[in-house]
């Protein structure tokens, strides 16, 4: 097995790999009906309402961020995703069975994307952060792309096959077989081999713990750098769901089936982004700044084009530059980050991403119902353009990033990455030998 999937050598993760692709399928099936009911049956064409439901959902996980956290690092993550995993799916039964028989009210709609962003806010951490129990820290950066790769591929096909699914049954449908594809993650990780685990013991529980994770990485430049960024293309950059509805329904005048094939086209980049971010054993700075500026300078020429065909191409980059920032971000937080706070250190990332959107996703849709979805992608053009000069002032102060003329030739001269991990294990409290 080539050196792209070699953490597919573990049967723990081939295995967690297999259930969480069937999962992924069903989310995005969900994620796309969930908002075309919303844009086009509960609402006529409210982008606002769709912000709003994208807000809910995302925001909990800012609002529970100590509490999700010290659960992904002090509590059994096999155990966690279990609950987790069981409750999603019976929101996502709940939803569709009042879709089904026409009960459904944008009011419920609200309801359920809170309750299903609050048990995300302790899921994704955990899911994120076991996947270092699954493999060891020589493939981790592998693994993690993997992942990658196994949601994007879902991306491609759950959109796509929800667009048709709209048309012939209704979103209900989508909802309830979402429900049932929880329980392929529930099977896999039932039948893990546990004495496989690359786990260690759970850090003592002490007075701090809540927010030791913020003193680990208020030590760490790089880790703050890297939030400021997460928090400009979440926030203001991967509205994407609003960005591609309201671009089909109100400038291209399209279909679910429309929809559903933009949503795929950009899901086509991102598994490209993954497969390449698989070869590269640790990501880091240098390859965010670029990705971040790729993202802005294409979001900002999707913003014009005349038809959905060029759309569809140039959304294909935004998926692939979104997808390796994405990726890079994360094998780069967990590589360089203790065991022992990695819970912790991901739940505030993932409470930036997501966080950000309940800031983000009302304002963007607010954009596209005041100016138009044109005017909403240049919100996310100046994001990408923003995280890039955060990445930049970060390579200029931190590791003496300067142009330099050598023989007559302009070249870059960059410093090696700094690994300041002795200051932030001291400042969390760790016992240091």
């Amino acid at each position: 097995m080539n050196g792209m999937f070699h953490s597919l050598r573990s049967y723990n993760y081939r295995l967690w790999a297999a259930g969480a692709l069937v999962s992924n399928v069903g989310t995005w099936m969900q994620r796309v009906g969930q908002d075309w009911l919303v844009l086009t049956v509960l609402t006529r064409h409210n982008a606002t309402a769709v912000g709003t439901v994208m807000a809910l959902q995302f925001g909990p996980p800012l609002l529970l961020l100590p509490l999700s956290g010290l659960a992904a690092d002090h509590l059994d993550r096999r155990k966690l995703l279990l609950w987790t995993q069981g409750v999603s799916g019976v929101l996502a039964l709940g939803l569709g069975l009042l879709t089904i028989f026409g009960a459904v009210q944008l009011w419920q709609v609200y309801g359920f994307a809170l309750l299903l962003g609050c048990v995300t806010a302790f899921d994704a951490p955990a899911r994120q952060a076991f996947v270092s129990d699954l493999v060891t820290d020589e493939v981790l950066a592998n693994a993690v792309a993997l992942n990658s790769a196994s949601f994007n591929a879902a991306r491609m096909v759950g959109p796509a096959v929800a667009g048709a699914l709209i048309a012939a049954v209704g979103e209900g449908w989508l909802f309830l077989i979402n429900a049932g594809s929880y329980g392929a993650v529930m099977v896999s990780l039932w039948f893990l081999r546990l004495h496989e685990l690359h786990t260690e013991p759970r850090p003592e529980r002490k007075r701090g713990s809540l927010l030791a994770g913020f003193r680990y990485v208020g030590q760490r430049p790089d880790l703050i750098a890297v939030l400021v960024m997460l928090f400009l293309l979440g926030t203001f950059g991967f509205n994407f769901a609003i960005f591609i509805s309201t671009m089909s329904v109100t400038v291209f005048h399209g279909d679910a089936g429309q929809y559903g094939l933009l949503t795929s086209a950009m899901a086509a980049g991102t598994m490209c982004g993954a497969l390449f971010s698989a070869r590269r054993q640790f990501p880091g700075m240098v390859l965010m700044a670029v990705a971040a500026a790729a993202f802005g300078v294409s979001v900002a020429v999707a913003a014009v084009m005349p038809n959905p065909f060029l759309f569809a191409a140039v959304l294909f980059v935004v998926g692939l530059s979104a997808l390796i920032f994405m990726t890079a971000s994360n094998s780069m937080m967990q590589l360089t980050t203790e065991r022992a706070m990695r819970g912790r250190v991901l739940a505030l990332r993932i409470a930036v991403v997501m966080g950000g959107t309940p800031i983000g996703a009302p304002f963007v849709g607010w954009v596209v119902d005041r100016f138009g979805a044109r005017w909403a992608l240049g919100v996310g053009a100046l994001a990408g353009a923003g995280a890039a000069a955060v990445a930049i002032d970060y390579l200029v102060r931190h590791r003496r990033l300067r142009l330099r003329s050598e023989a007559g030739r302009w070249r870059f001269a960059i410093h090696p990455e700094p690994q300041d991990i002795l200051a932030a294990r001291v400042a969390a409290g760790e016992r240091v030998t």
